[in-house]
């Protein structure tokens, strides 16, 4: 069941004014007094990604041919649409791999009907391919892989999350208010059955930044026992699918299947 006025995708789109007013209230409850999200300074560094475009005309990867090509599903973050994670396409398709959008455009919330379509998509890809596939989620894209492989862990190879906040108090960040406003539920009462920290049934890597203006990198990073291995990176939330480190690992990973 969706959340009432939810649109899934239409923001905006027909709601009443009680429901305008539901979700203000909901962007606007008090955060806890012992939650810490990024600095403020890290957040106002994210605005740099606009300039990603440009950096990239200088940017030449060496990408290896991989011996054990792979099916990617790449996840996007809240509010992104698959094409913000284009680049990051290319350079795995360079090396080989085939890499797959999630089909359902953009990520506006863990809606039951949302989460619903993923799942179908991973199935999808599963008989076409006739092997699990690796799942790389970005941000809230990353917490929805994580309850994927939990429902179809022979289906999953491996997860890669990037910057996302599956540890400690979904509002150590710096968007579960816009979260709230645009999903139409708090972000600690999802639509789907989760437990954001218990790890799935499969090799599950976190990459985390401290220079994520985000996600606290405590969440992003989680602890012993919520996922097998954590990477640093350095990069900003936005910059995660861009990232050469980051692209850079991910590609490692995929030959460490």
């Amino acid at each position: 069941m969706t959340a009432p006025g939810s649109f899934d995708g239409e923001i905006g789109s027909g709601w009443s004014r009680a429901e305008l007013s539901r979700r203000w209230a909901l962007a606007s409850e008090p955060c806890p007094e012992d939650v810490r999200s990024p600095r403020v300074w890290l957040l106002l560094a994210e605005l740099g990604w606009v300039f990603e475009p440009i950096k990239r005309l200088f940017r030449n990867l060496e990408i290896t041919t991989s011996e054990r090509p792979r099916t990617v599903m790449l996840l996007p973050g809240f509010g992104a649409h698959p094409i913000r994670m284009r680049y990051m396409a290319r350079m795995l398709e360079k090396a080989g791999h085939t890499a797959k959008r999630w089909g359902i455009g953009y990520n506006f919330g863990a809606t039951a009907r949302r989460f619903a379509q993923v799942e179908h998509r991973l199935l999808e890809l599963y008989e076409r391919a006739g092997e699990p596939i690796v799942l790389v989620g970005w941000s809230l894209g990353g917490v929805m892989a994580r309850e994927l492989a939990k429902l179809h862990p022979e289906k999953v190879a491996k997860i890669v999350t990037l910057g996302s906040p599956f540890s400690g108090s979904p509002r150590a960040n710096n968007g579960w208010r816009a979260y709230q406003a645009i999903a139409g539920h708090r972000v600690d009462e999802p639509e789907i059955d989760a437990e954001p920290a218990e790890k799935p049934p499969v090799e599950t890597i976190a990459l985390w930044s401290p220079r994520d203006g985000v996600v606290h990198p405590r969440c992003a990073r989680g602890k012993l026992g919520e996922r097998d291995r954590a990477i640093g990176v350095h990069c900003t939330h936005m910059g995660f699918v861009y990232s050469p480190e980051v692209i850079e690992t991910i590609l490692g990973e995929l030959e460490a299947i």
